[in-house]
């Protein structure tokens, strides 16, 4: 380790170079439960791509793993240290590089934080459409190496379809540039997909470049109460069916209903099953929010209360904002799914959610983007019991087998990390994993890059 530390140090300040314990003990891990993580030899926080680069000829002449942070606050255990390792943090590249209204493209580092670069955006007239629910505080990097989504999904996509060009240092130290700033371009093969989701386990990125849109109109939310969560996915097929594009489709079951009055006292219908919420930004979104409506009621909703204006619309979403955080205070520890179904087969994936609590004698909410088919089962537990914490872990993975069954995937948003590594060798199979480890190999051959992850 002092052999780490002193060529480390060589190229890097002084103050960037973290060692003391207890201080490296806080970046051991993310958000995620029933993860395993080790303990980091040394916590490095680089400012520039010259010591990103100085951080890996290092790592790769020691033959040091070395695993990369953004804000950690995944949900997978995609950024927990392991024993030894040169933790990685680029919370310090925090700035943003340029912002071109004419070519609709933001150039940032990887730290920057998502609402800092949609309220920097803002100011040109331009939006960055993915927006996670921890968008307050999760970064650019981490993002990009989960592939991140968010409400607006359902209408404009998750973060790989903004990310146009990448910057990033190879295992070795090299500095490869892939992708374009360009509107199009399909020169050679798309390495910027391949860096996009593949959880700091191919490369560090240092830059992107990301598209932009025009900012659209400010969006009104409709509020919709149900029976069922099967009455509220009957509304999702037929809004969908009839060709309506919503900014915004999710749901939330009564179970975080109530978690998010609880700690937030935010007032909302605690006698329904599920509150559908479904926002328009265009250019009528109260015409929008009417049809809506009308579906809402053919499908048996109880009520339907359209905003009167963007206030209201702003405190119905942060109340959708609050549901995982709201989840968290049911019990002293969850575990968040990620799965996602068919739209055509919501419906089903809740209904078999709520048997899969019942089984288990377990707390388990529900909020889902409705409109992408992608739902987040919370399950809420205690972890100092060690029965509650095994049913807890069994109703996980039962959940996830639901979801491919369903026709589905074990994460649409929140990444493989450590959590999911046996389900993603199921997800592919035999074929599909051994292409994905040469993949890897190719490109980090010493197999130093985040190890223990996805694989």
């Amino acid at each position: 380790m002092d052999a780490l530390v002193e060529r480390l140090r060589a190229g890097l300040p002084a103050a960037a170079v973290l060692t003391d314990p207890d201080v490296t003990a806080s970046y051991a891990h993310d958000m995620a439960s029933f993860c395993d993580a080790g303990t980091p030899a040394v916590v490095v926080l680089p400012r520039t791509v010259e010591e990103v680069q100085h951080v890996m000829r290092t790592a790769t002449a020691l033959r040091v793993p070395v695993v990369p942070q953004g804000a950690r606050t995944g949900l997978s255990g995609a950024a927990n240290a392991t024993d030894g390792c040169v933790v990685l943090s680029l919370v310090k590249m925090d700035r943003i590089l340029e912002i071109s209204p004419v070519d609709r493209i933001a150039v940032v580092e990887p730290g920057v934080v998502n609402a800092t670069l949609s309220r920097a955006v803002g100011e040109h007239g331009l939006y960055y459409p993915p927006d996670p629910s921890s968008w307050e505080t999760c970064t650019i990097g981490g993002n990009i190496g989960t592939a991140s989504g968010g409400l607006c999904c359902v209408k404009y996509g998750v973060t790989a379809e903004y990310v146009l060009g990448l910057q990033v240092v190879l295992a070795d130290g090299r500095l490869l540039d892939t992708g374009r700033r360009t509107a199009k371009g399909v020169a050679g093969y798309d390495l910027t997909r391949l860096f996009v989701g593949a959880e700091g386990t191919l490369g560090i990125v240092v830059k992107a470049v990301l598209a932009l849109r025009p900012q659209p109109p400010r969006q009104l939310v409709l509020a919709a109460e149900f029976p069922s969560a099967a009455t509220a996915c009957d509304a999702v097929c037929r809004i969908m069916e009839r060709g309506h594009t919503p900014s915004l489709l999710e749901l939330m079951d009564r179970t975080t209903v109530r978690a998010v009055n609880a700690m937030a006292g935010m007032g909302l219908p605690e006698s329904t099953e599920a509150l559908l919420l479904c926002a328009f930004d265009t250019p009528d979104p109260a015409a929008d929010l009417a049809a809506v409506g009308e579906l809402c009621t053919a499908a048996g909703a109880t009520e339907v209360v359209p905003a009167e204006d963007t206030a209201e619309s702003e405190l119905l979403l942060q109340a959708r904002r609050l549901s995982l955080p709201a989840l968290e205070t049911v019990k002293p520890a969850t575990m968040i799914d990620d799965v996602c179904v068919p739209r055509s087969r919501l419906g089903a994936m809740l209904e078999g959610t709520a048997a899969v609590a019942e089984k288990y004698g377990l707390t388990i909410g529900v909020c889902a983007h409705a409109g992408d088919g992608n739902t987040h089962p919370v399950v809420c537990f205690d972890h100092t019991d060690p029965d509650e914490s095994g049913r807890a872990r069994a109703s996980f993975d039962e959940i996830m087998a639901l979801g491919l069954a369903l026709g589905g995937t074990i994460t649409g948003e929140h990444g493989v990390g450590v959590l999911k590594k046996e389900w993603l060798a199921r997800e592919l199979g035999e074929v599909g994993v051994e292409l994905q480890r040469a993949v890897k190999a190719a490109f980090d051959p010493l197999g130093l890059l985040n190890p223990g992850k996805l694989f």
